[in-house]
């Protein structure tokens, strides 16, 4: 089986975000990047049906400029057998779908799993396209995944439960926690990262549908209002004209 992992280069979660050049780019300096959180669960479990069925490959791939190689590196240390990216900034949903979907096509993946969504974007579109553009099922958010022959049964997260699926592959997921456990690399890993292959490729097409205009920081928070245990109607009168939650 042929599993592709489609991975993103996004800041760390813990990092203070800032806007540049009229709030129209992020501002990169000092940032630590790493690689998606909802992907790092994909990924894992591509590791782990990969350990379960040593016939299994697995390709990480990022769409993505020379900045993001560390990152891809990462993903190789996990475990990952070889990756590929595609050279290019990673500004629209539609593209890097395409981009994804034309590998797909050249390599005929088994499997194709990502995060639900990116973390910085946060769109959750690209699964859902990659899935239109190859004419086979996409799912989404995905919590559970077990590979029987041609069969995957999986779980997913819908309003007020899961739902338990089989579908036949070829599949696209998109992968979001408990699926798996994070991995992180360990001495061999990071070792032998160094000389697996990475394949730089050029995009195939460089139409977009979308363009960033600008970007703008939410609201800071207020400070916190202590209110007195005999004083519930100030708390309610808070709760519903200035919270406005009530």
């Amino acid at each position: 089986m042929k599993i592709l992992v489609c991975i993103t280069h996004v800041p760390d979660t813990t990092s203070k975000i800032a806007f540049t050049d009229g709030d129209t780019q992020l501002n990169k300096a000092g940032l630590q990047f790493i690689i998606g959180p909802y992907d790092d669960y994909a990924l894992a479990r591509a590791v782990e049906i990969k350990e379960q069925t040593p016939e299994t490959t697995v390709t990480a791939l990022n769409v993505g400029t020379a900045e993001t190689e560390q990152t891809i590196r990462k993903a190789l240390a996990i475990g990952a057998d070889d990756a590929i990216r595609i050279d290019a900034e990673p500004t629209d949903a539609f593209f890097v779908a395409n981009q994804i979907a034309q590998i797909a096509k050249a390599e005929n993946y088994d499997l194709i799993l990502m995060g639900r969504e990116s973390s910085d974007y946060n769109g959750g579109q690209v699964h859902g396209m990659v899935g239109e553009m190859l004419g086979i099922p996409s799912l989404s958010p995905v919590m559970k995944l077990d590979i029987e022959g041609n069969v995957a049964k999986l779980a997913r997260e819908i309003e007020g439960g899961k739902e338990y699926l089989e579908a036949t592959l070829p599949l696209v997921l998109g992968c979001q926690e408990p699926i798996a456990e994070w991995k992180i690399p360990n001495m061999r890993g990071i070792m032998s990262a160094r000389t697996k292959p990475l394949k730089v490729v050029q995009p195939t097409d460089n139409s977009v549908m979308t363009t960033p205009g600008k970007y703008e920081l939410p609201a800071a928070r207020s400070g916190v209002k202590m209110i007195a245990a005999d004083e519930a109607e100030k708390l309610i009168d808070l709760l519903r004209n200035e919270a406005k939650v009530i």
